[in-house]
């Protein structure tokens, strides 16, 4: 892309001002910020013309009741050469407000024209709903990751991804949590300008990428909703008695169903298996006593649910993504209080 690069943050009442602003502002900082600490002259022109769009420019209040003048429209004039969606904040079980279904329109007829669009955190579902992602993968936000699969079958979401290019010439990126914002910000930066400027704008806004991913942020214990009385009643069941020798076989005695029937019927009404859901049930108790004792994690294991440490441990770094050691280091150096 030519420098400076047309980038337009996408603004709306449904739009994480944070992010937004937090974008527009180290976009800005590039070639800048790191010479004025070195008594070094700025670049001459800056490498992002960055600017915050609407669909209809006009003020309006964000999520949390601020008032937001964006820069211009989306469609006035220079046409972008990158797009950027910030975190929504929507329902998304329901139809897409108007203005927002205004930008997924948008974003397809941009998209078309060559532009590179990206995403971040729950901002995927505005470019799920466009249809540029179908038949691609992406990432989002793991809280809202099932329900765009399920909304969008044709997109293959990798929850556990932070970054997740895809498209030709990867012209599609999405990021995960609000926070991958400084991910995808670093990235674009290291790919359209250049790597030794994307370590500067790191040093000097102090930002770290997520390169364990974002399973250890994750709630496993994110069920969807469901009407069957049965399988609720399992599942209460079952979250108070996780950590018995054989769990399932007793909740299939328990409901009078045959253990094919129960099976089927648990995993049409979770989107689990039992046994996918024990499991996670499991990890998500060690994950607390991991993040709020000094439990040993072989006595972890067993008051959860394992009678192997060593199945313990390949079962917490597949849904974790990293050791149970590790998660605990990362978790407990939040713990002020208890360190006074």
């Amino acid at each position: 892309m030519q420098i400076p690069i047309k980038t337009v943050v996408i603004g709306s009442p449904h739009v994480g001002t944070a992010v937004a602003f937090s974008i527009l502002d180290v976009l800005a900082s590039v070639g800048r910020d790191w010479e004025l600490l070195h008594g070094v002259t700025p670049s001459p022109k800056p490498y992002f013309q960055a600017s915050l769009r609407t669909l209809d420019g006009a003020p309006y209040l964000d999520v949390n009741g601020r008032k937001v003048t964006p820069d211009d429209r989306i469609d006035a004039e220079p046409l972008p050469d990158l797009v950027i969606v910030p975190d929504i904040h929507a329902d998304f079980s329901q139809p897409l407000p108007k203005d927002l279904a205004g930008l997924a329109d948008w974003i397809a007829k941009i998209h078309a024209t060559g532009a590179t669009v990206t995403s971040i955190c729950s901002g995927t579902f505005l470019l799920a709903a466009s249809g540029v992602l179908d038949g691609k993968e992406a990432t989002t936000h793991w809280g809202v990751a099932d329900t765009i699969s399920s909304q969008f079958p044709d997109i293959r979401i990798r929850k556990e991804r932070i970054l997740c290019p895809a498209g030709e010439g990867h012209n599609l990126i999405t990021a995960g949590g609000a926070s991958s914002w400084a991910d995808l910000v670093l990235y674009l930066i290291a790919r359209l300008v250049d790597p030794e400027a994307a370590r500067r704008v790191a040093k000097v806004w102090l930002l770290n990428t997520h390169n364990d991913g974002q399973l250890n942020f994750a709630s496993l214990a994110n069920a969807r909703q469901h009407e069957d009385k049965i399988i609720t009643d399992a599942q209460v069941w079952l979250s108070e008695n996780y950590m018995n020798a054989s769990p399932v076989t007793e909740a299939v005695e328990r409901s009078g169903m045959s253990a094919r029937g129960f099976l089927r019927r648990f995993r049409r009404a979770t989107g689990q298996s039992p046994a996918e859901y024990i499991q996670c049930l499991r990890i998500e108790e060690a994950k607390q006593l991991l993040e709020t004792t000094q439990m040993a994690i072989d006595d972890i294991a067993n008051d959860v649910g394992y009678s192997e440490p060593s199945s313990f441990r390949s079962a917490f770094r597949k849904h974790v993504g990293m050791s149970a050691s590790v998660y605990r280091r990362k978790w407990q150096a939040l713990n002020v209080s208890a360190a006074k």
